[in-house]
């Protein structure tokens, strides 16, 4: 098993993450100009035969008002007061939002369920429906080094862009309770929750990002030989004169300078024996949150962490922070 370093370093690590210094000033314009683009948020619910469930086929405006697809699961409206709290919910690497009766578990644990696509994803293990209609200088195939050549043509500028975009459209449904909404994500899903938490931070109540890609993201190159990481090795090692102008690109994206941005509470969790999204790169989003946080550290696993306890501890951490009841769960987790 792949290992990173004890513990008590984890703990004490602060990245030396650079800060562009036009950060702010960077993503104000961005997400200005993405407004400013148009576009709106339009539901159509589908007809399917399932009980105690709606869901809805959702498109928003994303980066330049581009449409981006999503699903919206409800609990059926007798089922939940409304309005509903909010899970707004980030995909993993290659994978989309897959199908209507995908992964309804948010729903089915009363909330509103804003299951995002990852645009230009989904044909690896989910289906995605959302184009990302932007062409790329040289790039190693993969994700992580489209547009690399600078923050304003990066893949990743898009995608988070779209994740704080997602926010906003959530909190512009009837449906939803403004007041409570909260982010949600694995591996990249967990870098688009850390995003959408600081750029978004007027509406995201409260964050859980589990094994978050694309922190500390310079680390990962160094700690990993797994990808997607060693996409930027692989493209460095045949294009090493573009290492200056890659390391402040990815500057802009790093979830370190989201992290030091966040302000509402934060639930992480990281797995010691993680070679996807090292341990390290984990903690050291985590140690430089600005807010409220807890991490679950997870010692012998790999990079699906507690799988199926995360999710039930995340559900547990937004309904204290929402002032929901936890009972049911706390007492199937056996706390």
């Amino acid at each position: 098993m792949l290992r990173d370093w004890p513990l008590a370093e984890l703990r004490a690590y602060q990245a030396d993450v650079p800060e562009p210094e036009d950060f702010d000033a960077f993503w104000e314009v961005c997400l200005r100009e993405s407004r400013a683009a148009g576009g709106e948020v339009r539901l159509e619910r589908l007809d399917l035969e399932v009980y105690g469930l709606e869901v809805y086929d959702l498109t928003f405006p994303g980066f330049a008002g581009e449409p981006v697809k999503a699903w919206l699961r409800l609990p059926a409206a007798d089922a939940v007061p409304r309005p509903l709290a909010c899970v707004v919910q980030f995909g993993g690497y290659g994978g989309g939002r897959g199908l209507p009766l995908d992964d309804p578990a948010w729903a089915l644990l009363g909330f509103a369920q804003f299951r995002m696509d990852t645009r230009g994803q989904g044909a690896t293990w989910a289906p995605g429906d959302t184009p990302d209609p932007h062409g790329s200088g040289p790039m190693t195939p993969g994700f992580v080094t489209k547009g690399v050549g600078s923050p304003e043509t990066y893949y990743y500028t898009r995608l988070f862009t779209d994740a704080a975009r997602a926010v906003e459209a959530a909190a512009s449904l009837e449906v939803v309770d403004r007041g409570r909404i909260g982010v949600f994500g694995h591996s990249q899903g967990g870098g688009s929750a850390l995003a959408a938490t600081a750029l978004a931070a007027d509406r995201v109540a409260a964050a859980v990002a589990l094994c978050p890609f694309m922190s500390d993201i310079m680390r990962g190159v160094d700690a990993t030989d797994q990808l997607p990481y060693q996409e930027l090795a692989t493209y460095l090692a045949t294009r090493p004169d573009d290492e200056p102008s890659v390391r402040r690109t990815v500057s802009y994206v790093d979830g370190v300078n989201f992290a030091r941005r966040g302000r509402a509470p934060a639930h992480f969790a990281a797995a010691l024996g993680d070679p996807i999204t090292p341990a390290s790169t984990v903690f050291a989003a985590h140690n430089a949150y600005a807010g409220p946080k807890s991490i679950k550290v997870w010692p012998f696993a790999d990079h699906d962490a507690g799988r199926g306890q995360d999710l039930l501890l995340a559900a547990q951490f937004f309904r204290r922070h929402f002032g929901q009841s936890e009972r049911q769960i706390g007492d199937f987790m056996g706390r």
